[in-house]
C-alpha cells in the first residue's frame, strides 16, 4: 500500500436520480474504506430516494423504481452510515464535483451533524486528469491493466477508484502518500471553496466571497453593504442547502463582527449609579 494513513480513508461513489445535487437523490451509497493497517470494510446500501428514477438514467447505472421501492430511505441508514464513516478522510473520483455535494445535501435534508468540511477529500479525478486526461474505465486500464467491465455498479466503481488512487501514488513519483497532500493536489487550480458546490469561495486574505454572477470576487460583507438584499435572493433560490448553510454562518459571523462590544454586568451597574448621582 503506498499511501499513508493515520486515520482511515472511505472510498465511495453514489448513483443518483440525476445529476443535480440540489434536486435529485441517492439511490445507492457504496464505501470501501481502507484503514491505516491496510484492511479493507465495504458499506454498500440501495436507497429508496422517494421520487421516481428517469428511464435514461436508470439505463445507465442499472438500478429501477421496482429494484428499491422496499428499500430504506437515506434518513433511515443515516445511523449506519455515519458509525461507518466516523473518523474517516475521503476519496472519490469526480467527488468534489458531484459525490460531496450530492452527499451534504441529503444529509442536511436528514438533519444530520455529520460534518463533510472537516475532512480530507481526495479527488481521483482531479489527480487523473492532472497527469493523464481519462475517465475511470481509461484509468483503471492505464492504472491497473485492468478492464472495468461494470462500470456504473457503485462498489465496482468505489473498488476501482481504490485501486486507481493507489497506482497512481506509486506510478508518479511527485505523488507522496500523505493524505493532506493528495486532497490538495486533487483540488482544482482556482481559489479554494467554501461550500462542496464552488457557489462561495475563499480569496486570498482568507475572506469568503461570491464565486459567480455578479458579485464573482467580492466578499459576502462588501455585497451585504452595496445590495443587502442579495443574501436573501440567494437563500430563496435554487441553490444547494449546503451553500445557503455555509453563507448563513458566514453571515452570522459578520454581524457578530460588526457587533458593538456588550457592556458587562458591573458596568451596567456602574452607568445606572451614575445617572441616579446626577
Amino acid at each position: 500500500m503506498n499511501i499513508k494513513l493515520q486515520k482511515s480513508l472511505a472510498i465511495f461513489d453514489l448513483e443518483a436520480t440525476g445529476l443535480n445535487v440540489t434536486h435529485d437523490r441517492i439511490v445507492e451509497i457504496a464505501v470501501v474504506k481502507i484503514s491505516p493497517d491496510g484492511t479493507t470494510t465495504n458499506f454498500n446500501r440501495r436507497v429508496n430516494p422517494e421520487m421516481p428514477i428517469p428511464e435514461e438514467v436508470s439505463k445507465i447505472h442499472g438500478i429501477y423504481d421496482d429494484d428499491i421501492k422496499d428499500a430504506p430511505t437515506f434518513k433511515e441508514i443515516l445511523p449506519d452510515l455515519e458509525a461507518f464513516l466516523e473518523e474517516c478522510d475521503f476519496a472519490g473520483y469526480n467527488s468534489n464535483k458531484f459525490d460531496l455535494p450530492m452527499l451534504a445535501e441529503e444529509l442536511l435534508r436528514a438533519e444530520s451533524d455529520f460534518d463533510l468540511s472537516t475532512r480530507k477529500h481526495i479527488d481521483v479525478q482531479n489527480i487523473f486528469h492532472k497527469m493523464e486526461q481519462r475517465t475511470l474505465v481509461a484509468a483503471y486500464k492505464f492504472y491497473c491493466q485492468k478492464e472495468l467491465n461494470n462500470a456504473h455498479n457503485a462498489l465496482a466503481d468505489a473498488e476501482a477508484t481504490w485501486e486507481v488512487l493507489d497506482a497512481q501514488i506509486s506510478h508518479y513519483k511527485e505523488l507522496t502518500g500523505d493524505v493532506e497532500f493528495l486532497a490538495d493536489f486533487s483540488r482544482h487550480n482556482d481559489m479554494d471553496k467554501a461550500d462542496f458546490a464552488g457557489r462561495l469561495a475563499y480569496n486570498k486574505k482568507g475572506d469568503v466571497v461570491y464565486n459567480f454572477g455578479k458579485h464573482k470576487n467580492k466578499t459576502i460583507a462588501e455585497v451585504h453593504k452595496i445590495e443587502p438584499g442579495y443574501y436573501g435572493w440567494m437563500l430563496d433560490a435554487d441553490f444547494p442547502l449546503y451553500t445557503k448553510q455555509r453563507l448563513r454562518k458566514e453571515m452570522e459571523r459578520i454581524k457578530q463582527q460588526n457587533m458593538p462590544p456588550q457592556k458587562s454586568y458591573e458596568d451596567k451597574l456602574s452607568a445606572l449609579k451614575d445617572k441616579f448621582k446626577k
